[in-house]
């Protein structure tokens, strides 16, 4: 299992169409992703998940990756997350 903590940036937060981008981004890889804010967990390979999450800009989020491919996968989301995320 491996970690990292990351500021979310984007202007508006994760709402809808950058939530998308990370579900996809996560939907790459077989380990488990979740993020952990404010004391509740997230499925970060769930739209509605990620949504629940109300993250807004400024806010961090303790990324988590467990599984085979987890280091590889917590590079690309934490890539990802700080190009904006399509935004």
């Amino acid at each position: 299992m491996v970690s990292q903590k990351i500021k979310i940036m984007n202007p508006t937060g994760l709402h809808l169409r950058p939530a998308g981008n990370l579900c996809k981004e996560a939907m790459k890889f077989k380990s488990l992703i979740t993020f952990e804010y404010r004391n509740n967990v997230a499925n970060a390979k769930s739209v509605l998940s990620v949504l629940g999450a109300c993250i807004k800009s400024g806010d961090e989020i303790n990324l988590i990756c467990d599984g085979e491919d987890e280091e590889e996968a917590l590079a690309s989301l934490v890539k990802a997350i700080e190009e904006g995320l399509g935004e």
